[in-house]
Order: structure tokens, then C-alpha cells, then sequence
């Protein structure tokens, strides 16, 4: 994603010191990064030809907006898209602690899916020249959301893993030498997790920690009832 300063700048005045980013807005951002897939086939379907939107889980998922406080997203913005100050060591701040990825002393698991329009692969691939340590990195087919959620069972769609423990400059460089796996990357990731987990132990039976903090109401709870 490329972000000028001038729409940076923009928001900040209009949002920067409160206000709210109506979720509606920020999902039509997310659309039009993808416009002909996510846009105008519809205005095409819909409008100009009056056909009925077919059933599509992904979507319904995807109209699920939630609103964001205006200073937060206008901080967001300028740290991580203008600036990337994240990959710079101590160079943002959060709740009063400089950001320094450096220190980080944690095994890492990385995954991009190949056609992500929201986080492109050369993002998500970036981050393993910039997190220290032990790391793997998979890269999953399809796009943001159905490249995620592929389970197992569903038997479809494959990813790419790489076993020499290299991590090249561009993703590229990282294809050229991965294999194709046949179906979900979930069987990656668990087998990953049971190598780097610790001792198992029984789920808790109920929510909370002791009589402190007791649940509120059943889930989801009330404010996925709000609309944005």
C-alpha cells in the first residue's frame, strides 16, 4: 500500500485530535484497493445488469466493519504506513516504551498469503529481515481472508515452505528455492507450535481469574450488536 503525506495530513486535521473513522469508510478503503474484484464487479452484477449478489461467506465477513477512535487511526497511519517507524529501532512509541524488534527473544512463526491486496507478500516477507532469531516462514495461496482461514479439511488451495533455514533479501529469492505443499498451511503451523510449545495443560472451566473479574453477559456480548 502507498500512502502520501498530503492524505496523512489530511486525516490528521480531520481526525487526529478525535473523532471517530466510521468502519463503512475504512472497509470501502480496504475494497478499493482491490476495485475491479471487490468493486466494480458488483456494480456491474448488481446495478447495471440487476442480478442478485449470489451467497458468499467471505464477504458477509468482510461487510463486519468496526469503527476506530480518529486519533489512533491517524497515528497508525503516519507510524506504520508514512513513516515505517517500526522497523526503525526506538523510533515509535508506544504506551511510553520505544519499539525496538531487536530485543525481541521469542521464536516467530511468519505467514503471507501470495495475492494479499491488504498485506502484500513483499510486506509480510519483510518482516523476516527485521525479527531476530529463530523464525519460519510460510506462504499460503488465495488472498487476505480465504488464504487465512483454509482449514485442513476442506482439502484445497496449497502453500510454500522453505527448509534450508535461508532467508533471502526479496520474496522472490524465497520462492525461487521454497516447495509447494499441497493443502491448508494450518498442518505447518500446528506441527510448528507443538515443536516450540510448552507443557500442556487442562483448559480453564471457566472465564477469568477466580472471583476478580467474572463474565459480563454470554458471549459475543452486546457490542457486536452495535452498528457501525
Amino acid at each position: 500500500m502507498f500512502i502520501d503525506e498530503a492524505f496523512v495530513k489530511f486525516r490528521e486535521m480531520q481526525m487526529g485530535k478525535g473523532g471517530m473513522m466510521k468502519g463503512q469508510d475504512l472497509a470501502s478503503t480496504f475494497s478499493f484497493l482491490r476495485p475491479n474484484d471487490l468493486v466494480w464487479n458488483y456494480v456491474v452484477g448488481n446495478y447495471l445488469k440487476g442480478e442478485t449478489p449470489p451467497p458468499f461467506d467471505l464477504l458477509y465477513w468482510n461487510s463486519d466493519a468496526t469503527n476506530l477512535p480518529g486519533p489512533f487511526y491517524a497515528w497508525y497511519l503516519r507510524n506504520t504506513y508514512l513513516e515505517n517507524r517500526f522497523v526503525k529501532p526506538e523510533a515509535a512509541t508506544v504506551c511510553g516504551e520505544k519499539i525496538d524488534f531487536r530485543k525481541l527473544d521469542l521464536p516467530v512463526y511468519i505467514y503471507g498469503s501470495r495475492e494479499d491486496h491488504i498485506v502484500p507478500i513483499g510486506g509480510s516477507y519483510a518482516s523476516t529481515q527485521h525479527l531476530p532469531g529463530k523464525k519460519r516462514f510460510v506462504m499460503g495461496a488465495s488472498g487476505h481472508i480465504a488464504g487465512v482461514i483454509n482449514p485442513p479439511a476442506a482439502n484445497k488451495r496449497c502453500h510454500w515452505v522453505r527448509e534450508d533455514g535461508k532467508f533471502p533479501t526479496t520474496p522472490d529469492e524465497w520462492i525461487a528455492g521454497a516447495k509447494e505443499q499441497p493443502g491448508s498451511w494450518w498442518t505447518d503451523w500446528s506441527k510448528w507450535l507443538k515443536g516450540n510449545a510448552g507443557k500442556l495443560i487442562p483448559a480453564p472451566k471457566t472465564y477469568g481469574k477466580g472471583t476478580k473479574y467474572k463474565a459480563i453477559e454470554p458471549a459475543p456480548g452486546r457490542y457486536v450488536k452495535a452498528k457501525a
